[in-house]
């Protein structure tokens, strides 16, 4: 019996191996022979990318209750108090959660749980009181921001709900993406996706039971983030060994804040460059060519999906070779990663690019006019794909100062292309800005991770795949 299942065994193996070196002659980027780290990548992206999507049908059932059972209106201030949110949790956080994952990836793959346990305490030092000093801020402002920025007075006291989902909103973010160092990639995954709208989701159910109130999303989301605050602590204590070990004392907090501001700043600016389009249009333009734009928007970063979810298990890796100074295995990693990037969007770019009509007619015959800001957008997503992980390999590798200054001067570069351009072409001089602001920041990077790494990021198929076998 165990001969013929031996038997079996080497039989299916052996017909699975010829399958795979049918697929490797049709898809180039796939390696000849699958190693441990390129099953990690494909394993852990397409968990990555399963629980993205069912985060985004969670967030859509969410936006179903919320539409149905409180209407537009309150939709409309959950969704701007949720802005004000993520932009206060910036400062608050500090870049520490980012900054964890580097950490937390590199001493954990060496075995220096000691370290790990210092990164934490350290981090949470800071974030708590920071934190704290936001909510604050976030809360006595709320009269101010509601009436003189968004000149509506009555989202003052949604505001200052929302203001008390700070702390345990930062502390979750630092807890997945230490989690996302340790390569715990559902976990990470679940918290940072899809835990917030599905635990709001389940405290809107319950208050369908009680009287309506404009509130109640906003309180969902407030009371969703609590819990998963504390969910996420009991999870990272038992992946991280917190309480096995003693906390080292070989970092100081400059040596994190060195690491995680920069961190801060370039979110920042990724954040900056994805509002101007919108808030110029909004000035330049009438509110029907602010939503035509934020479809062809919504549409191009479709194709971003599969960058996020192999980013989600490829920065672990890049600070695991690189803080064992393992630049040989680096390399491959980074070219295994650009390569299932560039794959895995480049068939929704073509569709964007050959039919992007058909993607806008979908919302509607208005839409159709964004044709030519759909096809600017997607170039722009187009470098994005064929330039890799190079903001991750940047941050993961020490020069996340670089990439700060990179980012910056494309936000600049952004802006200034926005004030010169949507005046006079409208919805097309902004995608067109965007696109050369995308294009100049991923194509600086890879230059500059081309200098300082030696490694070339940049595949494009047949182009650049001897220089890669070299």
């Amino acid at each position: 019996m165990d001969k013929l299942k031996a038997i079996s065994t080497g039989t299916v193996n052996a017909i699975l191996k010829k399958i795979y070196k049918i697929l490797v002659k049709i898809f180039p980027f796939l390696p000849k022979q699958i190693d441990v780290h390129f099953r990690e990548l494909l394993k852990g992206s397409t968990v990555t990318l399963i629980i993205r999507l069912l985060g985004m049908v969670v967030t859509y059932f969410f936006t179903f209750l919320v539409t149905r059972n409180y209407g537009a209106v309150a939709m409309g201030i959950f969704s701007l108090s949720q802005t004000v949110l993520l932009i206060a949790s910036i400062v608050a956080k500090l870049g520490l959660d980012s900054s964890s994952l580097r950490f937390v990836a590199e001493y954990s793959s060496q075995g220096k749980w000691g370290n790990v346990k210092e990164v934490y305490i350290k981090s949470l030092k800071l974030i708590i009181p920071t934190s704290i000093f936001v909510t604050c801020l976030f809360f006595f402002c709320a009269p101010v921001l509601s009436q003189y920025v968004f000149k509506k007075p009555y989202l003052s006291s949604y505001f200052k709900i929302m203001a008390l989902s700070l702390l345990p909103f930062s502390i979750l973010f630092l807890h997945s993406e230490s989690l996302r160092g340790l390569k715990k990639i559902v976990e990470y995954a679940i918290f940072r996706n899809m835990s917030i709208p599905f635990a709001a989701s389940l405290v809107m159910c319950i208050a369908l039971f009680f009287p309506k109130d404009m509130s109640v999303p906003v309180i969902a989301h407030v009371i969703g983030t609590g819990v998963l605050c504390a969910i996420s602590l009991i999870v990272w204590f038992r992946h991280a060994k917190i309480l096995e070990y003693k906390a080292e004392k070989s970092l100081r907090y400059k040596n994190i804040l060195d690491v995680s501001l920069p961190l801060m700043l370039s979110s920042s600016m990724l954040l900056i460059m994805h509002w101007t389009d919108t808030i110029m249009l909004g000035i330049f333009r009438s509110e029907t060519d602010v939503g035509i734009y934020n479809v062809a928007i919504k549409i191009a970063n479709f194709t971003a999906i599969p960058l996020f979810a192999i980013n989600g298990i490829s920065a672990p890796k890049f600070a695991e070779f690189y803080g064992k100074g393992d630049m040989r295995g680096l390399k491959k990693v980074v070219m295994q990663s650009t390569k299932l990037i560039f794959w895995s969007s480049f068939p929704i770019l073509l569709v964007f690019l050959f039919f992007p009509s058909f993607s806008l007619g979908l919302f509607g015959k208005e839409f159709k006019t964004g044709f030519y800001a759909l096809e600017f957008l997607t170039i722009g997503q187009f470098v994005n794909a064929i330039s890799g992980s190079v903001g991750i390999i940047l941050q993961m590798t020490g020069k996340q100062k670089a990439f700060q200054n990179i980012m910056l001067f494309a936000t600049v570069l952004n802006i200034t292309l926005n004030v010169v351009l949507i005046p006079r072409y409208g919805i097309n001089g902004a995608a067109f800005a965007s696109m050369i602001a995308m294009a100049f920041w991923n194509l600086s990077s890879v230059i500059y991770v081309k200098s300082y790494l030696k490694i070339v990021t940049l595949y494009i198929p047949f182009l650049t795949r001897k220089r890669i076998k070299k």
